[in-house]
């Protein structure tokens, strides 16, 4: 028989889950875990892996026994992932990562969603890029977040 597992020795499972409510899984699984004393220690929910989240926890039979109190938890993967597999989910990266000056791209939200503009300059620091309008009669230069645009054509300037 197996022994169960030392509480320091946690590990990372993946809950499959119905897509578009990781969160609600989330949530429904942290009040269970803590109405029910399980050992379970930091539960994720990455934007990146639509349809699962990562629960760190000692002892996987607690997972499964919280996963099958959570409506739109379907079920735990079998196995057990490695920290080093999903520590890439855990720092957030910018969203004006691969967005270079020059570049044409469209905004996707706010006030002027589907114009198209030139990147003029891009702030990774804030994440924010400041852009021209090709539609405007008067060039004036707009900044917006970057998560409000999608890139069109990557393009140098000269």
């Amino acid at each position: 028989m197996d022994e169960p597992a030392k509480p320091e020795n946690a590990a990372v499972y993946i809950v499959k889950t119905t897509v578009n409510q990781e969160r609600s899984v989330a949530g429904l699984l942290a009040q269970v875990a803590k109405k029910d004393r399980f050992d379970i220690r930091a539960i994720l929910v990455p934007d990146e892996l639509k349809g699962y989240v990562l629960v760190e926890a000692a002892v996987p039979e607690e997972v499964d026994q919280a996963v099958q109190r959570v409506p739109h938890a379907r079920v735990v993967i079998k196995g057990e992932s490695s920290f080093a597999e999903v520590e890439h989910f855990l720092s957030p990266k910018p969203t004006v990562t691969g967005i270079t000056e020059g570049s044409i791209i469209e905004l996707i939200t706010g006030p002027f969603k589907g114009e198209k503009a030139r990147v003029k300059h891009v702030d990774e620091v804030h994440d924010e890029i400041t852009m021209e309008l090709f539609e405007s009669v008067v060039p004036i230069p707009i900044t917006v977040r970057g998560d409000n645009v999608r890139i069109l054509k990557r393009e140098e300037t000269e």
